[in-house]
């Protein structure tokens, strides 16, 4: 093997080690929802959308593709589908929109009916990120597309600080075949993993 190829490999060996150990900010909405749906969600993965996702996520993906494709607007002062890194917390993963001018974040969702805390530690973790990538964020705001709805998430501090930590931490040490791992009934209906993950129900 040529020193060109050993580097190669070495390369790839290390960079799969270390994508390994971060946490892709796009699933902290999920583990919140159940801790379970991360190991799913890494099991399927690599296979198409259609194998596992529900019509409400389908058209989440779909109401994301102007912002993936970075066609969401042509002016300058936008910053679309950035990817992002944290290396205090461990992150990676995509803004949606970042208004330079604004100093503004914003996550869009298909439908927002409820705040849930996922949503705003999706936030945080792509603002802790900008932060340290040298962009400045003042505001956070999440977007409603269907009823167009805009609200504002306050920056963490405080409680909201310790929580989005003691998350980040949780989703490191998370072991699927932990004892103390509970689940939620009331959640397994509505899971797109219940099948597998809970058959008995």
């Amino acid at each position: 093997m040529t020193e060109t190829a050993k580097r190669y490999t070495l390369g790839c060996f290390l960079f799969s080690f270390f994508m390994e150990t971060l946490i892709q900010i796009s699933k902290i909405n999920d583990f919140l929802f159940c801790p379970r749906s991360l190991y799913f969600h890494s099991l399927y993965e690599n296979f198409s959308d259609t194998t596992y996702h529900t019509s409400a996520q389908t058209r989440g993906r779909l109401n994301h593709t102007t912002i993936d494709t970075g066609t969401y607007s042509s002016d300058v002062k936008f910053l679309q589908a950035l990817e992002v890194y944290s290396e205090k917390y461990g992150l990676i993963g995509k803004i949606d929109i970042y208004d330079k001018e604004k100093k503004m974040l914003i996550e869009r969702k298909s439908k927002i009916s409820f705040l849930h805390q996922g949503y705003f530690f999706q936030l945080y973790a792509q603002y802790f990120a900008l932060q340290e990538m040298g962009f400045p964020v003042e505001e956070l705001v999440l977007r409603s597309l269907e009823d167009n709805k805009r609200y504002t998430v306050p920056l963490p501090t405080g409680e909201s600080l310790r929580e989005f930590e003691e998350t980040i931490d949780a989703m490191q040490s998370f072991q699927m075949n932990h004892s103390s791992l509970e689940t939620n009934l009331k959640k397994c209906e509505h899971c797109i993993y219940q099948t597998l993950c809970r058959p008995d129900l």
